[in-house]
């Protein structure tokens, strides 16, 4: 197993992420949150900080910050992208 996989499990048994159908349709969430992972990617994309997003968002921590980025990355490097064309 990775290293980058064996800290996704880390996150996911530490209670970071959360996947709960009953909680943001299932999306991934920041534990004990609403705040999907999703968003904080949506920040950094928008060129914030990760002090900015510790700003709007005070209720999380770094880690919790970097578990989201780490759940982000390996969700895409574990999933089979295929090229669309126009």
């Amino acid at each position: 197993m990775s290293a980058w996989l064996q800290m996704i499990v880390r996150d996911l048994e530490m209670n970071q992420i959360e996947v709960n159908p009953r909680v943001c349709n299932g999306k991934p969430v920041i534990a004990g949150t609403r705040i999907p992972v999703t968003v904080i990617l949506d920040q950094f994309a928008s060129g914030c900080s990760l002090a900015d997003v510790q700003r709007k968002y005070p209720e999380l921590t770094r880690d919790q910050i970097a578990s989201a980025l780490r759940y982000c990355h390996a969700m895409i490097d574990h999933s089979d992208l295929q090229a669309v064309t126009a």
